[in-house]
């Protein structure tokens, strides 16, 4: 009864144990959709593209210019070729007989022979390094039977993205009126495929071999990306052109922590674009660490819970619980942002049962008026409730005080 009678005690002067911390952090990043503002001290570079955008890895734009205006892709479209049989779980280990249809496709190519056999993965290589036509048009009857019903895949994973601007017919990107998109939903497509290990080496791979007709000799495929050796920090992606598309380029790029995309389309100085839209891109924003692995700490009371050897406490809530999050946390935000404030919030205290690994509050981290993100903080102990004992386990634990030296 004493036991029970402490535990209402520590209910009703529960508001008495605040553990919530306001605080200012360091100048702090996260995942977000739209970045804090901040006063941007020039102005963007002037480019030759007819749209363009720039942004970064979470999608938040720090430049666009055109960026909705639907226009034809290239071979860019192969990057929504490879995220459809990444997202549509193609084994890459398969092996892929080339059919006749795939033979002397128009534009770039491997020369792929009818009837020899390259696994899906080298096709998909072929497809993102060379921007091979012949690869593109195998891999997507290989997935789907036939490049129309491939196209049909391609414009389901683009509605499944809600994407509105964007419609293939093909998979290779060759001209045709209803084969388009926007700089902006393509920097998405670009954002989603990145998201795929397979994807990201691929695209960073500037040289590799695949096998010639069933070995009797290689194919070296030579990335078409030249950013990837001009460019400091390029990692991909994937270049485009015919004549009617002009010169596209999907590209991205990451310094100091921070990674960005940037799409132009219709550009003839593309490369130059690109490298100056970086240059200023960077200048912009920076990578903030808001809290490392296990920096944000606290200790919790719990109100029931029984000791290690299932007694009750003698004040009721001696048992208390540490929590902490998990993982390093960053965001990007614009260069002389406001101050960040973190605020712990967490309860007053625990009641029992409490399990180890529960998330039991969170660090929030605001700048200005804007919150950047919730850092979950998790139980590090587990805690059982104390329970009642029956009075064979009275007696029990009474003639192990006697004989311990214990009793009172």
């Amino acid at each position: 009864m004493k036991c029970i009678a402490r535990m209402f005690a520590v209910i009703l002067c529960g508001c008495m144990l605040c553990v919530s911390v306001h605080g200012s952090g360091p100048d702090m990043p996260q995942d977000r959709d739209v970045m804090t503002a901040a006063e941007v001290h020039d102005e963007p570079p002037t480019v030759s593209a007819k749209a363009v955008i720039l942004t970064d890895a979470d999608g938040s734009v720090l430049w666009a210019h055109n960026a909705d205006s639907r226009l034809p892709m290239a071979s860019t479209t192969k990057i929504m070729t490879a995220l459809t049989v990444l997202a549509g779980g193609m084994d890459l280990d398969a092996p892929v007989t080339i059919p006749a249809e795939a033979v002397g496709v128009e534009g770039s190519s491997v020369y792929l022979y009818e009837g020899e056999q390259l696994t899906a993965r080298q096709l998909f290589d072929a497809v993102l390094m060379e921007s091979a036509n012949d690869a593109a048009t195998a891999l997507a009857i290989a997935y789907a039977g036939s490049t129309e019903a491939f196209a049909d895949r391609m414009n389901a994973q683009a509605a499944a993205m809600g994407l509105c601007g964007t419609h293939f017919v093909n998979p290779h990107g060759l001209d045709d009126a209803q084969h388009y998109t926007t700089a902006r939903e393509l920097a998405a497509i670009a954002r989603a495929a990145m998201e795929y290990d397979v994807f990201a080496e691929t695209a960073a791979t500037y040289k590799k071999e695949i096998p010639l007709k069933g070995g009797e000799g290689v194919r070296l495929l030579i990335n078409h990306n030249k950013l990837l050796k001009t460019l400091d920090g390029c990692i991909g992606i994937k270049t485009g052109f015919t004549k009617t598309s002009g010169r596209c380029l999907v590209s991205a790029c990451e310094r100091d922590g921070v990674r960005l995309y940037c799409v132009t389309l219709n550009a003839p100085d593309d490369w130059a674009d690109h490298r100056a839209l970086y240059d200023w891109g960077f200048a912009q924003v920076e990578c903030v660490t808001l809290t490392e692995d296990g920096a944000l700490t606290a200790s919790l009371p719990v109100v029931g819970g029984a000791l290690p050897d299932g007694t009750c406490p003698e004040d009721g809530i001696t048992q208390t619980v540490s929590v902490k999050n998990s993982g390093q946390k960053t965001v990007i935000l614009s260069r002389g942002h406001a101050p960040i404030d973190m605020e712990l919030r967490l309860p007053h205290f625990l009641y029992a049962p409490v399990q180890a690994g529960t998330q039991i509050g969170a660090a929030v981290y605001t700048c200005g008026d804007e919150i950047l993100c919730e850092v979950p903080l998790y139980a590090c102990e587990t805690v059982p409730c104390y329970e009642t004992p029956t009075i064979l386990e009275r007696i029990a634990r009474w003639f192990s005080r006697i004989f311990s030296g214990k009793n009172e």
